[in-house]
């Protein structure tokens, strides 16, 4: 069962602005990455699902409803973590969260306190003096504490430190394993790949493809650097391995999928020292998909 069911949107801001016959969903209890660059789209896309903007073709349902038409209906059981939160900086964190749990009719607090705790927040200061981090937890927080079945965020971890980055892997598994629906942006393939089911890869507005993670772990490549003892070992472990570049004692190979044969063969040397290097984001869109065109 599809919870999120977008077809064929098209939002068209001119000079090549905006999302174009973007078509995926969200299945029922699954967490779908939303993966691209920074302008891919991404924020125009979950601004449609949000209610924001209309498409200029194309729909969006959440639930069955219409995010533009019953987009209030559809908030009612839906967290949402914008890219970009609307803050009132005169009001304290803990103003505002309470500011927004009242918006949303919520009575019981407990889960706000657990998230709190969670996330170490002490929101008692005012907003216009906190850090992206701590404005970027308070927004966490709101987005979260009513337990809603279905979230959407928009680049959550934008702003976290690496420990905070790690407590909201955590909160997101947990939920996940509670059953929930996420739809979940970010340029961080690691992030999506330690979280995620499938991932929908959109670039300059257009969808790529929609994959499973283990299918674009798979297409991943790592660069692997092996410094040896001598330039001899380096030479006799470069003639091994297909593709492989040596520099003195230096051999550099690139590798898909399991590390486990590459080790095997550089196990017979004397490895002093070794570095692996993971395909980036748009290194991963080159490889995977043979040059990244939006076809």
């Amino acid at each position: 069962m599809n919870v999120i069911e977008i077809h064929d949107i098209t939002k068209d801001y001119g000079n090549q602005k905006g999302v174009f016959d973007v078509s995926f969903n969200v299945r029922k209890g699954e967490i779908l990455g939303f993966l691209g660059p920074n302008g891919a789209g991404k924020t125009t896309t979950i601004r449609q699902l949000m209610g924001f903007t209309k498409p200029d073709k194309g729909s969006l349902t959440i639930s069955g409803m219409d995010c533009f038409s019953e987009a209030k209906d559809i908030q009612k059981n839906l967290g949402y973590l914008p890219g970009e939160i609307a803050f009132i900086d005169s009001m304290t964190g803990d103003s505002f969260i309470r500011f927004v749990a009242n918006m949303k009719g919520l009575k019981d607090l407990k889960r706000m306190e657990e998230l709190k705790k969670m996330f170490e927040l002490n929101a008692s200061g005012k907003i216009k003096k906190m850090s992206k981090g701590m404005k970027q937890k308070i927004g966490i927080v709101c987005a979260f504490m009513q337990d809603p079945d279905i979230l959407i965020l928009d680049e959550p971890t934008s702003g976290l430190d690496p420990l905070m980055q790690n407590k909201f892997i955590e909160l997101i598994m947990e939920e996940k394993q509670r059953g929930k629906t996420i739809l979940m942006s970010s340029h961080i393939f690691e992030e999506v790949e330690r979280t995620c089911d499938r991932a929908a890869i959109i670039k300059d507005g257009r969808l790529m493809a929609v994959e499973d993670i283990e299918k674009l772990r798979s297409g991943k490549s790592k660069t692997v650097e092996f410094r040896l003892d001598s330039e001899d070992s380096a030479a006799r472990l470069a003639a091994l391995v297909p593709g492989a570049l040596v520099k003195k004692k230096t051999v550099t190979a690139k590798v898909k999928g399991s590390m486990d044969g590459l080790l095997k063969q550089a196990s017979q040397f004397t490895v002093v020292d070794m570095d692996v290097h993971t395909a980036s984001l748009e290194e991963l869109f080159m490889h995977f998909y043979g040059g990244g065109s939006n076809d």
